[in-house]
């Protein structure tokens, strides 16, 4: 998926893997923390609803991390020894958590350079709100297939696609979910993708069969969500009439430089994405060149001083942009980006992989997934423990990398024990492991999304319909036994 994190995170994965006996954990043991997690969960989305991720889900996955180290402890193993096995693991969390940083500046520079305020000045001339939720679901398809990058994508037309939604009185949460089910289509068929080239790797599957055997569930699930998209649009009701639309064009036009060449930066950004240059120094040039940008087009306020200037910019960075237009329509648009703004999601991923991590260390993780196998006899049941694990690994590691890598390992010998293709592994992971990730909102990925985009995990959730059919269709063809392929035919690579 996401370019954000560098090769280390593809030897991600439990130490015990294949020898969790070691640990003297019951399925009691295990589903503890597990439940004291659920019920956290839930009370916490009772009291605090949407502001549930702004600080309650971050306690409660802090405790349910406890309870797994007291049942560790209560296992006889040493609290040193989880603490710094936990610690260990924490190093998935560093790459995103400087590329939230770098995007909130980015975000920020984007719109005062008139980056955004131009792709949003053109979304709402070009696209009809009929046509627009299906519509940003292609665009995100086509530049995530481009570029291999579900989260460039996302933290660059998908804020000015929410932007131009909101312009045109549409829903931001529907609007979420098409940028998010279009990004994954691209991100899962590129093979520029990290996750694309490293689902083949753990299963031993060569890159370009993997990606032909994942046609077959991933075309349809794009084809109906975009059916469903298009009929959302059709039985949608803009907010806002053409007076509203012509005034916001006018705003956008009287505050900032509109112009094609204005999207210079974003171009830039998905030219660095496709020559691999790594998300963090891609995405903070693009954020220089907004600055830039800032210089030589807009206006910073009615300082004219370049030290007065500076500060401006400068604070604009850590704490964001804020519009004054006079519309407050428009201010809310306009306002947002920047580091601090950051601060909270890369807080709730860090208590995340912190609960991911304690229960890996006591063995925990790996005694449930134990379970989930051994009740998996046919190749239909096969294919849903692999779906139920990755999309579990999701909620519990808090990691896209996990979510394939555990999986992957594990099912392995599983599945050519059943006489099934290698090929089918690699496939039904990213089915799972790859798309799932963003609807957890403590994952890495469902945090980023929700942080970039503006809208919370569970808002978007029922809207990215891709992501929830890719499960459903996986399972489906294991049931009807549709383009499974045995071992004898394995392509040769």
């Amino acid at each position: 998926m996401n370019d954000q994190q560098n090769k280390d995170h593809k030897n991600i994965g439990p130490k015990n893997i294949a020898g969790s006996d070691e640990v003297n954990a019951s399925l009691l043991d295990a589903l503890l923390p597990l439940a004291f997690l659920a019920l956290g969960l839930f009370l916490s989305v009772r009291f605090y609803g949407e502001d549930s991720s702004y600080g309650p889900n971050q306690i409660i996955l802090l405790l349910s991390g406890c309870v797994a180290l007291l049942v560790g402890m209560k296992n006889g193993q040493s609290w040193r020894d989880m603490e710094q096995g936990i610690y260990h693991g924490m190093i998935v969390v560093f790459a995103p958590s400087f590329i939230l940083l770098a995007v909130g500046i980015m975000i920020a520079t984007w719109i005062a350079g008139g980056v955004v305020p131009t792709m949003i000045y053109y979304g709402l001339t070009l696209l009809s709100p009929t046509v627009f939720y299906a519509a940003a679901c292609l665009v995100c398809a086509i530049v995530s297939l481009s570029i291999g990058s579900s989260w460039t994508t996302a933290a660059s037309v998908g804020v000015a696609m929410i932007g131009t939604a909101n312009g045109l009185g549409l829903s931001p949460a529907i609007c979420a979910g098409a940028i998010i089910s279009g990004a994954y289509f691209g991100d899962k068929m590129s093979p520029m993708s990290d996750t694309t080239n490293l689902a083949p790797a753990v299963a031993g599957v060569d890159l370009f069969s993997h990606i032909r055997h994942m046609t077959w569930t991933t075309f349809p699930a794009l084809i109906i969500s975009l059916i469903i998209f298009m009929v959302l649009g059709l039985l949608t009701t803009p907010a806002s009439d053409s007076n509203d639309l012509e005034l916001m064009l006018a705003l956008l036009e009287s505050n900032f430089t509109i112009a094609w060449y204005m999207l210079a930066p974003l171009l830039l950004l998905f030219f660095l994405a496709w020559k691999k240059m790594p998300a963090l120094p891609a995405i903070l040039i693009a954020a220089f060149t907004g600055i830039l940008f800032i210089w030589l087009f807009q206006s910073t306020g009615d300082s004219t001083g370049s030290s007065e200037q500076l500060q401006i910019i400068w604070s604009m960075m850590f704490a964001g942009y804020e519009s004054s237009t006079g519309n407050a329509n428009m201010d809310d648009l306009l306002s947002g980006g920047g580091a601090a703004n950051m601060l909270n999601t890369i807080w709730l991923m860090l208590c995340a992989i912190f609960f991911g991590g304690a229960m890996e260390q006591t063995g925990l993780l790996v005694k449930i997934l134990h379970e989930i196998m051994q009740r998996a006899k046919t190749t239909a049941s096969i294919i849903a423990s692999t779906i139920v694990t990755c999309i579990g690994a999701n909620i519990i590691a808090a990691d896209q990398y996990m979510a394939i890598v555990i999986p992957g390992r594990m099912y392995k010998v599983a599945f050519q024990h059943h006489n099934l293709a290698p090929v089918n592994l690699s496939r039904v992971i990213e089915d799972a492991g790859t798309v799932t990730s963003p609807l957890v909102p403590w994952n890495t990925c469902g945090a980023f999304m929700a942080a970039s985009l503006g809208v919370p995990t569970m808002v978007y959730l029922p809207f990215c319909f891709f992501n929830l059919l890719m499960p459903v269709i996986s399972v489906f063809y294991g049931i009807i036994h549709f383009k499974i392929l045995p071992l004898e035919e394995m392509p040769a690579h």
